[in-house]
């Protein structure tokens, strides 16, 4: 295909989705590898200049364990969820909001895009509760200051769209008391989309995108089919957030959702410009 076809080919697209926001959950590969990173803000911003919108959500799972072990204190999960003690939280705080949010936000400044870092403490832009963790056996147990989303206030990010700006979202919330919540950066993303009515939720792991019984990427899939997957534990682990965050954004009205490779350079441009696109799509 030559240079003309290609950008014809994302011609259709840039029309339907111009002046539509897009809600992209950045981690994994896509967020530690030097190349992947800069494809990654060139891509946002492209989407930006196009007359889309897009808003970034980011996790840090890695990093929060890293610099808990530096200063002493062992990560402790149940059932893959991190117990987030009164110290654990303000080392997430530190890193989420201190650092990778910076970071990105600095990496989208330096290649010529406008990008604001938020946190959920910022604006009352997401209210959260104690989540409590239901084990296997149906027991509820509670892992400390893991949140749960409420309400999400979506005035903040608004304001930031119409002045231009891409919006970074780190997945810290408040709880009633002014309390700090830890929140899966997952299920942040749907929420985040549902509440602005998204036209996409992207989400950039580390797998070519949802794998069926027989182990073959499943390229669409449908509310009903994923709920059966999930059933089924075909859906598991890592993916089952994402999926759940995905199931999420749908029922919020957001018209499709997406899980593909963020190792694929530039992997959001080639899903939302081109016909075949890189991963799993989830309908409603």
């Amino acid at each position: 295909m030559n240079r003309a076809e290609v950008l014809l080919e994302a011609l259709p697209y840039i029309r339907q989705f111009a002046g539509k926001t897009v809600v992209v959950k950045y981690g994994g590969a896509a967020m530690e590898q030097a190349d992947l990173k800069e494809s990654f803000a060139l891509d946002v911003i492209l989407l930006r200049l196009v007359g889309i919108h897009p808003v970034i959500v980011h996790g840090g799972g890695p990093q929060i364990g890293a610099l808990m072990r530096r200063l002493g204190k062992e990560p402790e999960f149940v059932g893959g969820m991190r117990v987030t003690d009164a110290e654990t939280v303000e080392i997430v705080e530190m890193v989420l909001v201190g650092k990778i949010n910076t970071e990105i936000v600095g990496l989208i400044t330096h290649h010529g895009g406008k990008a604001v870092g938020l946190s959920g403490k910022d604006g009352q832009l997401i209210r959260a509760h104690r989540r409590l963790h239901r084990l296997p056996s149906g027991e509820e147990v509670d892992i400390g200051l893991v949140g749960e989303v409420e309400a999400i206030n979506p005035e903040p990010i608004r304001l930031l769209e119409q002045g231009g700006f891409i919006p970074v979202l780190a997945p810290v919330g408040v709880g009633r008391g002014g309390e700090t919540y830890n929140i899966n950066a997952d299920l942040v993303a749907g929420e985040i989309a549902a509440a602005l009515g998204a036209e996409k939720l992207i989400h950039l792991t580390d797998v070519r995108g949802i794998a069926g019984p027989d182990r073959e990427l499943v390229s669409t899939l449908s509310r009903g089919e994923a709920e059966r997957l999930i059933a089924e534990r075909v859906i598991a682990g890592g993916m089952l957030p994402k999926v759940e965050s995905s199931l999420r954004a749908l029922k919020g009205g957001t018209a499709k959702a997406h899980i593909i490779d963020g190792r694929v350079p530039h992997a959001i441009l080639l899903e939302l410009f081109t016909h075949e696109g890189v991963g799993t799509e989830i309908v409603l």
